[in-house]
């Protein structure tokens, strides 16, 4: 008996997928590419040879731990070779295997390399229990449980990003670093000086990486909307329709990475940090577009009758705002993104909504009896790990609902009304997200601890480094 068959991972409906999967394999594909997100959302995993493709389907393909517990400089932040791994864990000492099961349903083969098929992982420890600090299996988990109540989740992904042209890769052996020291940053030059949003002339200077870009997401079934220039030197937003459940979140991790592959191979630089460092940067944002689909009838159970949205709409709204500190832990998961939260910026700086307003941090969009009413959650950045950017908003939402929270008025002055402000940086996230009982609660307590840790080891390394502005400041004065 097969692992995948003795601990049930795959329904007929996958275990056919997983078939046709193999049948296409055989037919053109050299290797696989078996993928898992970790924390951070950043793409880990293995390629394997086409001929071992049956036996990987079936039993897996092994999968350090240690790969879930790294910070972003990939350093890994626990004492994994001591008793537990250093939190109390058998399962992961020694930087012990776990199992990558893949999921036939998100196999694609790359355009930019042909020869390569991709599939997304799910893990396991050896004994067939799902690994609790995988963020896929806790985003599908928590989409199950929203199912359990009746309802479907919807999102829809609006993210910006810059997009360089690549002049020196930094591949010097002086410039290489090491885990909790990376090396030295490819040197880039703009596309556009940037200040024209939405202008013909900028479209078509950067119509030749949107060209690849489209033909390349296109190729891949990626559901692209709009291409648009956005108004910082180098900066684009691209668009995608509503997707239902896992969809949207795999959507997000396909397209970040895909873009990344496709213009590192034709000479740019994709870049989804938040506000990158160079003169007149502006900062990019991912807003993300959601509601809930009422599984009786197929209607949006957001679309209120009389008012913009429904009692069950309203509490949801509530709960994220109730949450917003907390959950910008995973909105906002870098240090860097919450030098975006400024007012007066088409960003928001603290925790409020309002009627199709885009100086809010939630922006409601629609009108009674309009069944596209939704919320627009424009707190995050486009770094964030899908998984937990939207598996926060089902925990913060449900919450909402469970306990018929109201918000407050809608603003319409959302620099000047008093509302809580949003954390000034990642430690104030952290904080919050330490005290937080519902995503403590909805994410588990294991994962909630083990990543505060991570992220708290990236901030540690942070406050440790001397800037160049404190030189700048102290080292002539004093």
């Amino acid at each position: 008996m097969t692992f995948v068959e003795k601990h049930q991972l795959r329904s007929p409906d996958e275990a056919r997928h997983a078939d046709e999967v193999l049948k296409r394999v055989a037919d053109k594909i050299d290797v696989i590419r078996l993928s898992v997100p970790d924390q951070h959302g950043v793409l880990r995993g293995k390629t394997i040879t086409a001929a071992e493709a049956p036996d990987a389907m079936a039993n897996g393909w092994s999968f350090s731990t240690t790969l879930l517990l790294k910070d972003t400089s990939h350093r890994t932040v626990y004492p994994v070779f001591s008793a537990g791994g250093g939190f109390g864990a058998r399962e992961m000492e020694g930087g012990a295997d776990l199992v990558m099961v893949p999921d036939p349903t998100t196999f694609r083969v790359l355009p930019w390399a042909p020869h390569s098929g991709w599939m997304l992982c799910d893990l396991y420890f050896p004994d067939g229990r799902p690994m609790p600090l995988a963020t896929r299996q806790l985003y599908r988990a928590l989409v199950d449980q929203l199912g359990d109540l009746g309802y479907d989740f919807v999102a829809g992904l609006e993210v910006e990003f810059h997009i360089f042209k690549l002049d020196d890769p930094s591949l010097q052996p002086s410039d290489t670093g090491r885990p909790g020291e990376p090396g030295n940053p490819p040197k880039v030059s703009l596309l556009t000086q940037g200040y024209q949003y939405l202008t013909e002339l900028r479209y078509d200077q950067l119509d030749p990486v949107f060209e690849l870009l489209r033909t390349n997401l296109a190729a891949l079934d990626l559901p692209l909307r709009s291409l648009e220039v956005e108004f910082g030197p180098s900066q684009v937003e691209l668009t995608f329709p509503a997707a239902i459940g896992m969809a949207p979140a795999d959507n997000m991790i396909l397209f970040r990475n895909a873009t990344k592959q496709i213009c590192r191979r034709y000479g740019y630089l994709a870049s989804f940090m938040c506000r990158p460092r160079f003169p007149n940067a502006m900062s990019s944002g991912w807003h993300l577009h959601q509601s809930l689909r009422d599984r009786k009838n197929g209607g949006n159970a957001f679309a209120g009758e009389v008012d913009l949205l429904s009692p069950l709409g309203q509490h949801y709204l509530a709960g994220l705002l109730d949450h917003a500190a907390a959950a910008a832990a995973f909105s906002t998961p870098t240090i860097n993104g919450y030098k975006r939260y400024r007012p007066y910026s088409l960003a928001p700086d603290r925790a409020i909504w309002g009627r199709d307003n885009r100086g809010t941090m939630l922006r409601v969009v629609g009108a009674p009896s309009d069944p596209l009413t939704h919320i627009e959650n424009r707190a995050g950045e486009p770094a964030a790990n899908p998984y937990l950017y939207l598996g926060s908003q089902i925990v913060c939402g449900l919450d909402g609902i469970k306990r018929k929270l109201l918000p407050p008025p809608p603003a319409d002055a959302p620099y000047e009304t008093q509302a809580p402000m949003l954390p000034k940086d990642l430690g104030e996230a952290l904080a919050a997200l330490r005290g937080d009982d519902a995503l403590r609660d909805g994410f588990g307590a294991a994962f909630i601890d083990c990543y505060r840790q991570i992220k708290g080891a990236e901030l540690a390394r942070f406050q440790l480094d001397i800037s160049d502005w404190e030189q700048r400041e102290y080292f002539d004065l004093f």
